[in-house]
Parts: C-alpha cells; sequence; structure tokens
C-alpha cells in the first residue's frame, strides 16, 4: 500500500527554503509533487509534517498541508482500490495530472498531441471548436469568426470548467448556441460534441477525471452525424474540364491535379500532391495512402500519363516529387508542415477552380479539389462490382465502401419511381 508524506525537498532555494512536497511512496519507489511552498529548515517538524508557528501564517499553511495530505491519501486508496497493481506514478497523475486536471488543460495537451503527430488539419479544425466552447463557457460572444489563441486566453480571462460540471444540459445549451447564434448546421453541431467526447476520453484514459463524469452514450447525450449530400459532375462536365485551354500554368496545374485524382480511382489530392517518379513502375501506379497507410498498385490510365508527361522537365534533382507545390519544405519528413502545406494548397487550388477554370469551361457546377472523387464514384455507380471498389477506395471493410458508394447509386429508387408514375 501507497504512503502519503509531507517533506522537504533537499535542493536548497537562493533564498534559503526549501520546497515543500507530497511524496508519494510504494515497494520502495517515491514520486514528488510539490505543493508551491517554501520554508526554512528551522521552521519545519519533520515527524509532525507541520511547521512551527515561528513561521508567519503557520495555521493557514499547516491547514493547507493537512488537506492536501488528507486529500492525497484518499485519492491514492481510491486508485489502489481500483487497481491492485499501481506504480507511485501512476497516483501522482490520478493526484496532480499533467497540465492541470480542468477541461480546458487537458483540451490544450489533447491539441499539443495532434501537433506535434503531424495531424494539421485536425489540429486546427479542434482547436477552434476548442475556442469557442471556451468562449460559451466563459459567456462570451461565440459568433467571433475567428476565436482568441493560447496567448488570447490567458490575456482575456477566458473561463476553465471541470469535467463534473459539463453536463447533458450543458450540451444541450451549447448545441443550441451554435445553432441560434452561429448558424452551424447539425453536422458542425456534431463536430463540436465529438471534440468534447474526444476531450474526455483522453482524460479518463490518462486518468484525469472518471467514467461516471462522461455525458456521452447511452440515456445521456448523443451524437448524430446527418448524412451528407455527395455528388460529382456529369461525364460531359469532365470532358469539359479535359478539353479547355489553360494558358496559365497554376490553372492549369489545378485542373491536372483535379483530372489526376479522378483517372486514379479518386485518389485524395492529398496523395496527388505526395506522389514521385519512383512511385511509377512499368506503367503501374504504386503508392501508400496517407489517410489509412494502406498500400496498393493501380494500371496508370493513358489520360494520366499525359498530363504526367507534362511535369517532367520540371523535376527536380534534390527530390524525386513530380509536382512543384512540397519541393519548398526542407524537411518531407515533418508530417505536421506536410500536412499544413497541402492543407494551403488545397484551398488555393479551389479558388483556382472556382474563379478560372470552371468559367473557362462553362461549368455551372461546383467543383473543388474532392469533387474528383466522388465523381468517380458517381460515375462507377454500380458499374464496377462492390468488391473491387472497395479494393480501389482502400476502405477496411466493405461496409464502409457501400455506405459510401450508395450516395451515388439511384438506379433502383429511379426505376420504383417510374413504375409509379411513368417516364
Amino acid at each position: 500500500m501507497a504512503t502519503v508524506k509531507i517533506v522537504l525537498r533537499k535542493k536548497i532555494n537562493k533564498d534559503g527554503t526549501y520546497p515543500l512536497a507530497l511524496r508519494i511512496t510504494k515497494d520502495r519507489k517515491s514520486s514528488f509533487i510539490h505543493l508551491g511552498y517554501s520554508v526554512r529548515i528551522e521552521d519545519w517538524i519533520e515527524d509532525e509534517q507541520r511547521v512551527k508557528s515561528s513561521h508567519p501564517n503557520s495555521t493557514r499553511l499547516n491547514h493547507f498541508l493537512i488537506k492536501k495530505r488528507a486529500d492525497a491519501s484518499d485519492t491514492s486508496l481510491e486508485v489502489e482500490t481500483q487497481k491492485r497493481d499501481v506504480s507511485t506514478k501512476a497516483i501522482k497523475q490520478k493526484i496532480k495530472p499533467a497540465g492541470g486536471s480542468t477541461f480546458f488543460a487537458q483540451a490544450d495537451i489533447y491539441l499539443s498531441n495532434l501537433e506535434k503527430t503531424g495531424n494539421f488539419n485536425s489540429f486546427i479544425a479542434e482547436r477552434s471548436r476548442v475556442k469557442i466552447f471556451q468562449l460559451f463557457i466563459s459567456g462570451r460572444d461565440i459568433t467571433r469568426t475567428k476565436p482568441t489563441g493560447k496567448k488570447d486566453v490567458k490575456e482575456t480571462g477566458l473561463s476553465d470548467i471541470v469535467f463534473s460540471d459539463i453536463t447533458q444540459g450543458l450540451l444541450t445549451r451549447f448545441g443550441v448556441e451554435l445553432k441560434a447564434k452561429r448558424k452551424s448546421g447539425d453536422r458542425t453541431i456534431a463536430n463540436y460534441l465529438m471534440m468534447i467526447r474526444s476531450v474526455f476520453s483522453f482524460a479518463i484514459k490518462n486518468g484525469v477525471t472518471e467514467e461516471k463524469y462522461y455525458p456521452f452514450g447511452k440515456g445521456k447525450t448523443s451524437i448524430d452525424i446527418p448524412d451528407s449530400t455527395k455528388t460529382g459532375i456529369s461525364p460531359d462536365e469532365v470532358a469539359k474540364l479535359e478539353q479547355v485551354d489553360l494558358s496559365v500554368f497554376a490553372h492549369d496545374h489545378a485542373r491536372n491535379l483535379w483530372l489526376i485524382s479522378y483517372y486514379f480511382a479518386g485518389m485524395r489530392v492529398s496523395d496527388v500532391l505526395r506522389l514521385r517518379w519512383s512511385d511509377f513502375k512499368e506503367a503501374r501506379l504504386h503508392y501508400t495512402m496517407g489517410k489509412n497507410k494502406k498500400t496498393g498498385s493501380l494500371k496508370s490510365p493513358e489520360k494520366a500519363l499525359v498530363l504526367l508527361n507534362k511535369y517532367i522537365d520540371m523535376e527536380d534533382p534534390k527530390n524525386d516529387l513530380i509536382f512543384p507545390d512540397l519541393r519548398v519544405l526542407p524537411n518531407l519528413n515533418d508530417e505536421y508542415e506536410v500536412k499544413r502545406r497541402i492543407a494551403n494548397a488545397v484551398n488555393r487550388y479551389n479558388k483556382i477552380l472556382k474563379k478560372f477554370v470552371l468559367p473557362a469551361a462553362e461549368i455551372d457546377s461546383n467543383v473543388t479539389m474532392h469533387i474528383s472523387r466522388h465523381t468517380f464514384a458517381t460515375l462507377a455507380g454500380d458499374k464496377i462490382p462492390i468488391q473491387m471498389l472497395q479494393k480501389l477506395y482502400r476502405h477496411s471493410d466493405i461496409k464502409t465502401t457501400i455506405g459510401y458508394q450508395a450516395n451515388f447509386i439511384h438506379k433502383d429508387a429511379d426505376e420504383a419511381l417510374e413504375a409509379v408514375i411513368g417516364n
């Protein structure tokens, strides 16, 4: 069983005092939690774990020390009751979690982990959601287009909240505020709730809060993700994109990236931008999908090879990248910077498509880089066996493929309608 004791640390401060700390000991191993106070050695009674009356504010400090020791002992006993084999570090984490035990203290660590692991898109999206939620908790205006960053939060004194205060009622009010004041749709609100759920799960996993405070699940707050409309463009519109004459490199490049994505079974543009010449062997593309790290091989369509050949003269001896977008990065192993650069490029090319390419091609449909993926799925329809589509999309579960492809297959519904009202 662990023992908890208040001790003076051995390292002396510049003013001649010694830091007070909780010492948690089990199996001859100790962990320490500093209490934020220091005393002179002559003012400390070691056996009684208290300061002498000669110390200024001795009564108040002793009350503080008694409470800290009692709370730590209770927590230690609780942890050991739940788990027989537990280390002093685990008990310390429960008593004083890294980063703090409140929601936004843990959210900062959660965001930091996303950033460190290179999840740029998730980091940017979740950071914004965290700040909007903090504005709501603080009673501030949540309609701000750009929520405050970390520095602003400290300067403007936004509130924090303990996990036990995040109730079903509070989450309902937050959803209402998002809909009323930010005009958020159901999918956006679901994303906010999923962020809160992720931080909760992160904190529970790290022993910062308890499952009994978890506000999601059966009989609690449910997160309903609405169906989203996924549509591609028509074969005629694809042909217009292929045939339009674009003399400006940036416009032509945006079109080429879109078509290459489409030609390779709706390959994500993030993967297109990472393509290397060495990925092509004997007219086949061999690549690893960035999202799920699945490998595979596709025959290179002649149309794709024609477009790729446009970039042969632009080869850079320093690296093997086909397209110039990522060549400016000094380190292609820095996943965060690579994803940041890709996100900026995709945003830029979406604007170029809308402002220059689509008008030149006389296309009225909404076309973004991601629509290339939906376009392939639309034109594949029910022509390609679902097992083959699963392989092309590299889905782990065929149910994912069936669910995705259902957005683009309308034949049965069309025939049923015609059977009733005629052509």
